[in-house]
């Protein structure tokens, strides 16, 4: 099972990135940029996903990602439900949204 502090010690490092507390989410975003939001209960994590990917990835998974809200469908928005997820799957979720909206360049540089 990941916790809050796990994808804080993935996200943190990555180039640029800033941790900020909005309306009770912690949320990792480059710029004014987020990339990663975890809920105020920390049962779930929000992540950037392309758009058409998301229903594929969803519909192979249900049990582990969801759609946004409605009002939310318009963002590159994903959710997963943090206790079915493992260490490796989520690191690459977070790098991955991460690398969505850094400058080519900035992502080039790590692995």
């Amino acid at each position: 099972m990941v916790t809050a502090d796990d994808v804080r010690r993935v996200a943190l490092p990555l180039p640029r990135t800033e941790e900020h507390l909005i309306r009770e989410h912690v949320k990792f975003r480059v710029g004014r940029i987020v990339y990663v939001a975890i809920s105020p209960d920390e049962t779930w994590m929000g992540f950037a996903f392309p758009k058409e990917e998301r229903d594929a990835l969803v519909a192979a998974e249900p049990a582990k990602f969801s759609l946004p809200r409605p009002s939310d469908l318009r963002f590159n928005w994903v959710h997963a439900d943090l206790s079915a997820l493992g260490e490796e799957e989520m690191r690459e979720l977070v790098v991955e949204a991460w690398r969505m909206v850094v400058p080519r360049r900035v992502a080039a540089a790590v692995p």
